[in-house]
């Protein structure tokens, strides 16, 4: 027995048709469309002003787009011209430079033709890479260095130099000279490297003294001289410049700070206004009071055992 609120009791008489049933549906469509042929057609501005939106608007239409003809052949292709570019003269000289160097001209030569200072001389083959700098570089550089920082101790190298660089030409005093065949002042500026190694040769001190434990007798230290080699020389006067440098009162912050005042005292010792000329002093007066106990008994005996 069927529920009573089952919705299929009041559509059973209903029915779905999908397709046309019989010649009937035929008949009807075509006397449809002979009615439309007999009618006049409107005037193309009333089915403007009466049409579809899409045309009322100005709007194209997909259908009315007519097909491209095909009967027409495509255009044959053309290539771009190129378009000339102006002479590599770069490519033109160094295929010359090959063809000299080829012929058996040096090729060191060839290349230091557009440089100012010339090329730097080749490296042997016992050379290590670590040598490639000037030793006071490579020694300066390493005395500058604090927790193994070697690239910051290079960077400072490297603002000094140019602070000597583009420092105007010192003043040397009489009472100081510098270094004996040091080029004039004036030039000192045109090389860095040499501006710091006349200021650093200078100011190094030729001696050394030597406190000897319990020679003197009693106890007693004794004071013995003796002359040190070159780099022991320029390490003593690096070390005394760069406590004076952190002695010195800071002038503000920033990376150049301290290459400022490094380069202001190198500034200072050629032109005799550092107080590493004092020290330098000092020892050396030590040293010549000093050279009295040379003979001393402990050092001739100590000397001929």
């Amino acid at each position: 027995m069927a529920s009573k609120i089952n919705p299929w009791r009041s559509l059973r008489g209903l029915a779905v048709r999908t397709r046309p049933s019989g010649p009937h549906h035929h008949h009807h469509q075509l006397r449809h469309e002979l009615d439309h042929s007999s009618r006049p057609r409107p005037h193309p501005a009333a089915s403007l002003r009466h049409g579809p939106l899409c045309h009322r608007r100005g709007l194209a239409d997909d259908s009315s787009i007519p097909p491209p003809p095909s009967n027409t052949t495509p255009e044959p292709y053309t290539p771009r011209p190129i378009e000339p570019f102006a002479d590599n003269y770069v490519s033109a000289e160094a295929i010359a430079a090959l063809e000299r160097a080829a012929a058996g001209e040096d090729i060191l030569a060839l290349a230091a033709e557009g440089l100012k200072y010339g090329m730097p001389p080749p490296p042997g083959k016992r050379d290590k890479l670590q040598d490639r700098h000037h030793p006071l570089i490579h020694q300066f550089t390493r005395l500058l260095m604090r927790d193994g920082k070697l690239s910051q101790a290079q960077n400072h190298v490297a603002l000094i130099l140019n602070y000597l660089r583009t420092s105007s030409t010192p003043k040397v005093s009489p009472l100081r000279p510098l270094l004996p065949g040091s080029p004039p002042p004036s030039q000192l500026p045109l090389n860095p490297l040499v501006y710091l190694q006349v200021a650093i040769d200078s100011v190094a001190p030729i001696v050394r003294v030597r406190s000897m434990k319990g020679m003197a007798g009693g106890g007693n230290a004794l004071d013995i001289p003796e002359p040190i080699s070159s780099r022991a020389r320029r390490r003593q006067a690096i070390m005394w410049i760069l406590d004076i440098v952190n002695r010195k009162r800071s002038m503000g912050s920033g990376r150049k700070q301290f290459a400022t005042r490094f380069g202001q005292e190198i500034v200072a010792v050629i032109e005799g206004r550092s107080s590493a000329w004092d020290r330098r002093q000092v020892l050396h007066r030590l040293g010549t009071a000093a050279r009295a106990n040379l003979v001393h008994p402990s050092v001739v005996m100590g000397k001929r055992r």
